[in-house]
């Protein structure tokens, strides 16, 4: 038996994806009713994580990048010192992780298994598509930090297509076929960390298609550990994927009748 209820869909952010002619401009953007100067506050950060921080990575994805500065000043509704705090955090993980040295080739070994795989079409909304199928993932077989390389490659690859406006991608678990063996709340736990910590805001929605009634244990375990981006997931089946997030031109082959 499938489940099979809804959520509302969630409507993309309207605030435009960051950029370097973003950063070093004087913005004004609406932060609790309020007026900020952003390119102020972007410096106060940089300058903040270089008298506090100076051994910290520097140029793209590092402590001086003012477009990462600038989403997660956003994330942290424009303050200085929580966007400062959560933002050394990534940037220590990122290192600590070794995320500028993930390629295809360094993942090779999990990514044929095709359990996860960046689709090459976007949805109807824009956004890149991050495809998992979960009937291929095997926790008592198959590597955890492998796993995790995967999962981060992944992520990093479906944001670097993000187009111009667009700032959100799409995720779609496919849960056909899953079974006891797939379950694994440890890597679920994984994967919200990574979305909600160092790559905050960019998952627009997240899509449970076809979850049958071995998954429901799994989800009352994990939606509190969400938190507010349980608010993101959907549950629905084939059907819905077809006719709400692509054409016939652009859907997945795994989801083609």
């Amino acid at each position: 038996m499938a489940l099979r209820f809804c959520h509302p869909l969630r409507l993309p952010s309207t605030l435009p994806r960051g950029s370097p002619k973003l950063a070093l401009r004087t913005l004004k953007c609406s932060a609790d009713n309020q007026t900020v100067d952003t390119r102020k506050l972007v410096v106060e950060v940089k300058q903040k994580l270089e008298l506090e921080h100076p051994y910290l990575p520097m140029g793209r994805n590092g402590r001086d990048d003012e477009d990462m500065i600038l989403w997660f000043l956003k994330d942290r509704k424009f303050s200085v010192e929580d966007a400062t705090a959560k933002l050394l955090k990534a940037i220590q993980w990122r290192k600590e992780f070794g995320v500028a040295e993930l390629s295809e080739e360094s993942v090779k070994n999990m990514y044929r298994t095709g359990k996860a795989y960046v689709h090459d079409f976007l949805d109807i909304n824009g956004r890149p598509v991050l495809v998992v199928v979960a009937s291929k993932h095997f926790p008592s077989k198959q590597d955890t930090s492998e796993n995790e390389k995967l999962c981060v490659y992944m992520v990093e690859k479906a944001i670097s297509k993000l187009p111009d406006g667009v700032e959100e991608i799409l995720g779609i678990v496919d849960l056909r076929g899953f079974g006891v063996e797939n379950g694994d709340v440890g890597f679920l736990k994984f994967l919200i960390d990574v979305f909600y910590y160092y790559y905050p805001k960019r998952l627009g929605q997240l899509l449970f298609v076809e979850a049958p009634f071995v998954f429901q244990p799994i989800w009352k375990l994990v939606k509190p550990l969400m938190r507010s981006y349980s608010s993101l997931v959907r549950f629905c089946d084939v059907e819905t994927v077809r006719k709400e997030y692509f054409t016939a031109e652009t859907l997945p082959a795994d989801f083609k009748i």
